[in-house]
């Protein structure tokens, strides 16, 4: 009985035995087909790394522990004397052994395979390395044949000198980098070749000089533009002055002189072979009546406002119609942006190639304006901008650096301009251009008819529109009024005294009246240099200037703070003083003995009415027309005036180039200084430079030390200045003969323009309404 129920517990055991070694053999089934399905994934780049060594350790960890359990199996449950089971068992164990031997053969095949893919990864990156590698290569390789494209176009389109292009190198490198940001760049031929961009920047932009090899073409382009011919009529202005309403004072003064304007065309044109010139393109945007600047100046013009810059940028207007050119009129920030174009791309569109302008003419506040509309591009029109000033900007105050570095920082300078580039109301320096404006002494011939039988009364005009103008003045005028009636065109409510009798605020016609009328246009120190008493003087009405103690400047006014230069007005109207007696009599109008003595003088004496040929109608015409056709600030070469007018003056210690010239009966042109800017041109003119040097460091250059013998040169053109002096340095001065009354012109260089009928300088001396000599050359600070 007992062995029977050995040998069914070894069946028992053996049995279990198997079906634990079955369950076992599945389990390493799926683990072995999961193991397969990770191997896979590693091929196609998705199996993290370690996923399948832990898999198949797992494996191989779990058989080892299967034969061990079975060793000790068949340890336990093996009977001493029971053979046939004994090599049933071990039958199973050995089967296990070698199980267990395949799968550590497996074990090794996929070590193997690990390792494969390991390599194969490693190689992978060596190829994405060589890729790289090759693709540098390959765009050194690019870049290279580029440069030699480059090298090529070089041999072919050679660079031009740079003067007057100090932009050019800087945007040919811009160009090189960035033609390929914009396909309108290749619109217009640029293909990646300096050849190409050379054209572009000059041709299209401006930026760089004319290649030489292509010079004829633009020039006869240049040739095919429109003859400019004197017109006939300002009628065709009418239409853009009456579009804006910030023109309207403008229009009715341009319309009030058009018999005059057109008189004066045909008698320059008799004077003058004014066919050959070319019609030119102008913008003319003044900053100052745009409702943008605030100033309201444009709306205040009726109701006694500031006149004397709308009554030059109207006459201004009027000369550049006449003479032929074509005006393009802006007065505010959307027409401004409308003439420029403001583009959304890298480059013009070509519309806007057909008015692109010759030329700019704005105020200080127009230039800001255009700055701001253009950002960085306004640097292109840069030297066709010509800027109205009226009280002129001086070559430190300009320099914006040097500016800052001496404490003349002003919110009106720092614009980096060639000083010329200002132009003013009256001459005040030769470092900028006078523009001037036009003394509305001529009358339509319906208008001199009515007043033809006007008679000169004892009375006088008072020159001031402003309440404020007439403060603390009182004593002064009661000594007038002792002499004769006085008369006034102020507003309504001033506070003025009894005995005037105020026209109020009258038209510029009924004003002329009152002149006519009247012995003396007096003066009450402000405003200061202002248009009225010239047209005095036009008028025939002695002007009684008002004397300024201190002389007034920047340094030492409130009307003259922060303006861009430190010149001291001595009287209310310098240009008037030099003028002097009979016509203006300056006087202190705090000295009754002195206004007494002017007085009796003015009452013993007749004049005729004077106008110097420079503000008259045909004068500034000329002058215009001289400074279109010769001002040129984009180019360095044809230097104007030309050098045959330059005399060269010594100014002593602490005297500047506009006094000396002055004391020879010259005045300073600064045109003429890199005439002066060498010891070879020193040495020409008898000064020995034992030593020199180049500064930017000094607004008196060139100049020299005469007991060192030692020589300084200007370094920086925006300093060559005709004002400035040093009590250490002597100057050589650049100055130039002039026709009296039209400080613009020397003979020599009318001359040059053409010849006149008999002699220059009587032709152009005469005045269109004076019968009588001036009785001093107007040469004036």
């Amino acid at each position: 009985m007992r062995k029977p129920k050995r040998i069914l517990q070894r069946t028992l055991c053996v049995l279990l035995a198997v079906c634990f070694f079955w369950c076992l053999t599945l389990l390493y089934s799926i683990l072995s087909n999961s193991d397969q399905m990770g191997l896979n994934q590693s091929e196609t780049g998705l199996r993290q790394d370690g996923k399948v060594w832990v898999k198949t350790s797992s494996v191989k960890e779990i058989m080892k522990l299967t034969a061990k359990f079975v060793d000790d199996l068949l340890n336990i449950v093996q009977p001493s004397d029971e053979l046939s089971s004994q090599s049933l068992l071990k039958d199973y164990k050995v089967e296990l052994q070698a199980l267990q031997i395949k799968m550590e053969a497996e074990g090794e095949k996929e070590q193997m395979r690990d390792e494969m893919i390991k390599e194969l990864r490693s190689d992978k990156v060596h190829l994405q390395q060589q890729v790289v590698h090759l693709e540098d290569l390959l765009k050194l390789k690019a870049e290279k044949d580029a440069e030699d494209d480059q090298v090529k176009g070089g041999e072919q389109c050679p660079l031009p000198p740079m003067d007057g292009y100090p932009e050019c190198k800087g945007k040919l490198k811009w160009m090189k980098e960035m033609w390929q940001s914009d396909p309108c760049y290749s619109s217009y031929g640029v293909n990646g070749s300096l050849c190409s961009f050379l054209i572009y920047l000059s041709e299209i932009e401006s930026w760089c000089p004319v290649l030489p090899s292509r010079a004829s073409a633009v020039e006869n382009s240049e040739e095919g533009r429109e003859q400019a011919v004197v017109r006939e009529s300002l009628k065709g202005l009418y239409p853009s002055l009456e579009n804006q309403a910030q023109f309207r004072w403008i229009h009715e003064r341009i319309q009030s002189m058009e018999e005059i304007w057109v008189e004066a065309g045909h008698t320059l044109s008799a004077k003058y072979n004014l066919t050959q010139r070319k019609a030119k393109q102008i913008l003319v945007h003044p900053g100052v009546v745009t409702d943008e600047s605030g100033l309201k100046i444009a709306h205040t013009a009726f109701t006694g406002g500031p006149l004397g810059e709308l009554v030059q940028w109207s006459d201004l207007i009027s000369a550049l119609h006449i003479l032929g050119h074509h005006l393009h009129l802006s007065a505010s920030i959307p027409s401004l942006k409308r003439f420029l174009g403001i583009k959304t791309r890298s480059c013009p569109p070509p519309r806007l190639l057909k008015v692109e302008a010759n030329l700019i003419y704005t105020d200080i506040i127009g230039l800001k304006q255009i700055q701001t509309v253009l950002q960085t591009s306004w640097i292109k029109y840069k030297c066709v901008i010509r800027v109205l000033d009226s009280f002129g900007t001086e070559p430190d105050f300009n320099h914006a650096t040097w500016a800052i570095e001496h404490n003349l920082k002003s919110p009106f300078g720092g614009l980096n301009l060639i000083p010329q580039q200002f132009y003013t109301m009256f001459p005040h320096t030769p470092d900028n251009t006078f523009l001037g404006f036009v003394v509305q002494h001529q009358l339509s011939s319906e208008k001199n008819e009515r007043l033809k039988f006007t008679k000169r009364q004892n009375q006088a005009l008072v020159y001031g529109k402003r309440a404020r103008f007439w403060e603390g003045k009182e004593d002064y005028l009661d000594v007038i009024h002792k002499h004769m009636e006085i008369h006034g065109t102020v507003d309504e409510s001033a506070q003025i005294p009894s005995y005037v009798r105020n026209h109020g605020i009258i038209k510029g016609t009924e004003v002329q009246a009152l002149l006519r009328q009247s012995k003396v246009f007096v003066g009450l120190s402000f405003p200061y240099e202002g248009p009225a008493p010239l047209e005095a003087l036009a008028n025939g009405c002695v002007f009684l200037n008002p004397r300024l103690h201190p002389p007034q400047s920047s340094l030492n006014s409130e009307f003259f703070k922060g303006k861009p230069n430190i010149r001291e007005v001595t009287s209310q109207h310098p240009y008037a003083e030099a003028i002097g007696e009979p016509y203006v009599w300056t006087v202190d109008m705090h000295n009754s003995t002195d206004v007494e003595r002017a007085l009796s003088a003015i009452l013993n004496q007749s004049i005729e009415p004077y106008v110097p040929y420079e503000f008259t109608s045909e004068g500034m015409l000329q002058r215009v027309n001289a400074l279109i056709e010769n001002q040129e600030f984009c180019h360095s070469t044809g230097r104007w005036p030309p050098g045959s007018s330059l005399h060269v003056v010594e100014a002593e210690a602490a005297v500047s180039c506009k006094q000396a010239c002055r004391k020879a009966g010259l005045i300073c042109e600064p045109a003429f200084f890199p005439n002066l800017n060498s010891a070879e041109s020193l040495a020409n003119h008898n000064v020995e430079c034992q030593t020199s040097e180049s500064s930017d460091r000094h607004v008196v250059l060139p100049a020299y030390d005469n007991i060192h013998k030692h020589c300084m040169f200007q370094s920086d053109p925006l300093l060559f200045s005709c004002v400035r002096s040093d009590e250490s340095l002597i100057r050589l001065c650049p100055c130039r003969d002039y026709i009296k009354d039209q400080l613009l012109h020397s003979p020599s260089d009318l001359q040059q323009v053409q010849q006149l009928e008999k002699s220059p300088i009587t032709k152009l001396c005469q005045r269109a309404t004076s019968t009588i000599t001036a009785p001093s050359q107007v040469s004036v600070a």
